[in-house]
C-alpha cells in the first residue's frame, strides 16, 4: 500500500480506501463485513469511510466494532452529517443543532472519541454556509474531529467555503469526496482545476462505476444475480450504466488491463489514482476476496499512452459535464 496526503494537509491516507455503504449493516451480514475489514486491513488500507446514513447508523456501529481491536492512531475514520437521522426538520441538514447532534451519534456508534474527517455529506442550501463552518470549527476546537471536508460540493460552492474560512479564521475543508470514474469525470473542468490550487484533495468514491467496470456485466446477457444492480437500493444507481454501447467498451478495455497485469477492477481503480489531486479512491465489497483484487491497484502507475487508449476505447460515452446542483435544493 501506498500512502498519500489528504489534500494539502499534514494527515496521510492509504492511496486505496475502505466504504462500507450499501453493505455493512444491509447487504451482508456482519461476520462477512468484519472479513472484509480484516482483508482491508490485510492489504495495508488504513483509511476506512463510511457516514451516519449508511443502514441508518449500523453501518457505523459494524464498522467501529470491527475496528475494535485495531490501534486508534494506526487508522483513519471518515464519516459524514447531512442526511436524515430522525423524523424532526432539525435532524438533517448542516444546520448547527444538527451536526452538533450527529457527531456525538455517530462518536458512539463507532466507539471512539474522535473522528479524522467529517464531511459535510452534500451541500445545504436550507443552512447558511458560515453557521456550518462555525460548527466544524467548533468541533475541531474540542477535538472530536481532526479534519473537515465535504461530497459532492460544487465548485462554486468550495470555493465559497474556503473564502469564508478564511475571512473567519475557521478552519479550512481539506478534501471532497465526489463520484470519480473512467465514466464520469463532471469533476474535472472546475473541480480539480479548484482544488488542486487551494490544496484540497479528492477522496474519490465508485471508482469501478458501482461493478460496471469490472467487466462482470456483459453486452445482451442478464444481469448476474447477487450483483450491485440487483440491490434495491444500488440497483437505482447502475441501471443507467447498464447499456450495451456501455458494456461493449468496458469489455474493449480488458486489452489494455491485460498489458498492465491489471484486471479491470484494478484498472479502473489505478485510473483515477493517476490524478494527482487523488488523495483515495474508496472501494467497497461483498466479499473479502473483492478487497484483495482491486487493493493490487495501489503503486501501479498509468503512463499517458495508457490513459490515452482508455480516452480511445470509451470515447463519447464519457460523461464530462456537470448538469444541475449535485446536492438536493431544499431540506433532505
Amino acid at each position: 500500500m501506498e500512502f498519500r496526503h489528504l489534500g494539502r494537509s499534514g494527515l496521510m491516507v492509504s492511496e486505496i480506501a475502505y466504504g462500507n455503504w450499501i453493505t455493512h449493516g444491509s447487504q451482508v451480514d456482519e461476520d462477512r463485513a468484519k472479513a472484509c475489514v480484516r482483508a482491508a486491513l490485510d492489504m495495508g488500507i488504513t483509511t476506512f469511510d463510511t457516514a451516519d446514513a449508511y443502514a441508518e447508523g449500523s453501518a457505523e456501529e459494524v464498522l467501529g466494532r470491527a475496528l475494535k481491536s485495531e490501534r486508534r492512531d494506526e487508522v483513519e475514520i471518515f464519516t459524514k452529517v447531512y442526511w436524515p437521522t430522525g423524523d424532526g426538520m432539525n435532524n438533517r441538514g448542516l444546520n448547527r443543532k444538527h451536526v452538533m447532534r450527529s457527531v456525538e451519534g455517530s462518536l458512539r456508534r463507532l466507539g471512539t472519541d474522535y473522528i479524522d474527517l467529517y464531511q459535510a455529506h452534500r451541500y445545504d442550501y436550507s443552512t447558511p454556509l458560515e453557521e456550518t463552518l462555525r460548527a466544524f470549527d467548533d468541533l475541531v476546537r474540542q477535538g472530536k474531529v481532526l479534519y473537515v471536508g465535504v461530497s459532492e460540493w460544487t465548485a462554486q460552492e468550495i470555493a465559497e467555503a474556503l473564502r469564508i474560512a478564511r475571512d473567519l479564521g475557521l478552519d479550512r475543508i481539506v478534501s471532497n469526496q465526489p463520484q470519480y470514474n473512467m465514466l464520469r469525470r463532471v469533476i474535472e473542468p472546475e473541480i480539480i482545476p479548484l482544488c488542486e490550487k487551494e490544496g484540497v484533495g479528492q477522496v474519490v468514491f465508485q471508482p469501478m462505476a458501482m461493478g460496471v467496470l469490472t467487466g462482470k456485466y456483459l453486452p445482451g446477457a442478464a444481469v448476474p444475480a447477487g450483483t450491485r444492480a440487483t440491490d434495491p437500493v444500488g440497483g437505482q444507481f447502475v441501471t443507467r450504466l447498464l447499456t450495451d454501447d456501455v458494456l461493449t467498451r468496458v469489455q474493449n478495455l480488458k486489452p489494455i488491463a491485460a498489458d498492465h497485469g491489471l484486471t479491470l477492477a484494478q484498472l479502473s481503480v489505478a485510473w483515477t489514482l493517476a490524478n494527482p489531486n487523488v488523495s483515495s479512491a474508496i472501494i467497497g465489497a461483498s466479499r473479502p476476496e473483492q478487497i484483495a483484487d482491486s487493493a493490487k491497484a495501489a503503486g501501479v502507475k498509468l503512463d499517458a499512452d495508457a490513459l490515452k487508449a482508455v480516452d480511445d476505447v470509451l470515447g463519447d460515452i464519457v460523461e464530462r459535464d456537470l448538469e444541475g446542483p449535485l446536492s438536493p435544493t431544499g431540506r433532505p
